[in-house]
């Protein structure tokens, strides 16, 4: 199963790559991507290994705090529906940045942007790989390095050779393999259960793993997050959380360069309801793989050699149990999938927000000097923060703490690109120095708090900063510094002058980039 999804995907890449003929082509897979098709790529892009293994795991030990993971992943696309998705596909481009600098100072925006997409996104990649080296290692048995450096070579043949039409193509086939893994695996805990959802809430009222434990009540909040286990700050941590992934999701660059493959903002609204219509039945069945574990599997079945909790093998466990070899295999190659998809889509937003941004804009001011070039810095970038994510990934090892990574992802998206999104949006007077400022700040303000937090250098003991979410003090911070640097500095009336014809052109797509044909 693994061999035939890469050649699949191999193959889909080799018919891409001989329609990457410009950068639209390459950058935007030509905008000709329908609203279901990206619909379907984004909830690719969007449910990672983190989702479909690491959720399910949470449910399984911490019941409902577990779940409300699934609620703020489902939630966060509330945000990017009605602030992020129309403007950001009329008035940009290729990246983030192209929305910021339609208005303002366009060198110091997209420098400063750049740099967050490119921390963004390395830290969400390397987070990915190291779970992808676990994972496999676990899955099949290939040891960590090799298992870390297969996926990265398989991402770079994809991002480097195919662009962003054969990282959609990969994305849309991991969707569609994840969906019906997903469904067949809800389907035998309910069969297991005798199709009767009040006997499989009141197992779950009082899980007790097959018999092997005592019984508890996983649909009892407080599990995970309750001062009776985390202390004080867990419930105010549960807060930040929350605040992290409803507003990072609309600040994360893999998933805002999805939205200019379409062709105008109406499929761009559209392709947000299809992903929001399969993310939210996805999360919803994450509810039947951590629950039904909890109720199905024997304890030491989902557990590491030295007891503690294994929570990535809780779904892959779980199929095996209940649909024998043949069906873990299935879901082994569809958490294969997953990972190459979203680390696809990664190296995707990375690679071109340094070629369009920093290196044709801010080097070259928005002139291509030779034909190509800025696909072929692409592809040079793509290669080399790849290799770097491999080497860090490899040098850390799989005792890093994974979920460490992803958390300072989402904060720096919700922290430093959100606040500047929406202010350069709906705010007439918010001017260059404000943007520069809203990006800094969140952008340190994130990764201080992050490194200072439990999860950070000091470990939980000694932790300066006591919640693992840096949101509710980073996020804040980020539109405290954005609206500072506009008022205390000067009015800048060029920008002022812009506002309406970024509105207009925001909401109604007048002039926005159309779609190409090769």
């Amino acid at each position: 199963m693994f061999t035939g999804f890469v050649a699949l995907t191999l193959l889909i890449t080799f018919w891409a790559a001989k329609r990457n003929t410009g950068a639209s082509a390459y950058f935007a897979a030509g905008r000709n991507i329908t609203g279901w098709q990206n619909g379907l790529a984004v909830a690719g892009d969007y449910m990672s290994a983190a989702s479909f293994l690491g959720i399910s795991g949470m449910i399984c030990f911490s019941g409902y705090d577990g779940f409300m993971y699934s609620v703020g992943f489902l939630v966060a696309y509330i945000t990017v529906l009605l602030i992020v998705a129309e403007p950001l596909r009329n008035a940009g481009k290729y990246t983030m940045a192209d929305l910021l600098a339609y208005r303002l100072s366009p060198r110091p925006v997209r420098a400063m942007a750049s740099l967050s997409t490119l921390t963004v996104s390395t830290f969400y990649m390397i987070a990915q790989m190291v779970g992808a080296g676990v994972i496999i290692e676990r899955l099949i048995g290939l040891s960590f390095a090799p298992a870390v450096i297969g996926v990265g070579v398989l991402m770079l043949v994809y991002v480097v050779f195919g662009g962003m039409l054969a990282t959609t193509w990969v994305q849309i086939i991991k969707a569609l393999l994840l969906m019906a893994g997903a469904i067949l695996l809800s389907y035998l805990v309910l069969q297991y259960h005798h199709f009767s959802l009040a006997g499989f809430f009141d197992a779950v009222s009082k899980a007790d793993y097959a018999g092997t434990a005592e019984p508890k009540n996983l649909l009892e909040p407080g599990l995970k997050f309750g001062v009776a286990v985390a202390g004080k700050w867990g419930p105010l941590d549960l807060v930040s959380l929350g605040l992290g992934l409803v507003l990072g999701t609309a600040g994360l660059p893999h998933i805002l360069v999805r939205f200019y493959t379409v062709p105008d903002a109406k499929t761009a609204r559209s392709s947000v309801v299809w992903a929001m219509a399969i993310i939210g039945i996805f999360y919803i069945m994450t509810t039947f793989f951590g629950f039904g574990a909890a109720t199905i599997l024997k304890k030491a079945l989902i557990l590491t050699e030295t007891g503690a909790p294994n929570p990535n093998m809780v779904a892959p466990i779980l199929a095996q149990e209940l649909g024998g070899e043949l069906f873990f295999a299935f879901i082994s190659a569809v958490a294969f999938a997953t990972i190459l998809a979203v680390v696809a889509g990664l190296t995707m937003s990375a690679s071109a927000s340094f070629a369009h941004d920093f290196y044709s804009n801010v080097l070259h001011h928005g002139k291509e000097n030779r034909p190509g070039a800025e696909v072929k810095v692409a592809r040079i970038t793509a290669f080399i923060v790849g290799a770097v994510s491999i080497g860090i990934a490899i040098y850390l090892g799989p005792a890093v703490n994974a979920a460490f990574l992803v958390g300072l992802a989402f904060a720096v998206a919700a922290s430093a690109n959100l606040p500047v999104i929406i202010f350069s949006v709906f705010w007439k007077r918010f001017n260059t120095t404000g943007a520069v400022a809203g990006l800094v700040t969140g952008l340190v303000s994130a990764i201080v708090l992050i490194l200072l937090s439990p999860n950070g250098l000091f470990g939980k003991a000694g932790a300066p900063f006591p919640l693992e979410n840096p949101g509710i003090v980073s996020i804040p911070l980020g539109f405290l510094a954005a609206y500072l640097g506009t008022i205390l500095t000067p009015r800048d009336l060029e920008a002022e002058a812009k506002f309406s014809e970024l509105t207009v052109r925001a909401h109604t797509g007048l002039g926005a980039e159309k779609a190409t044909h090769h």
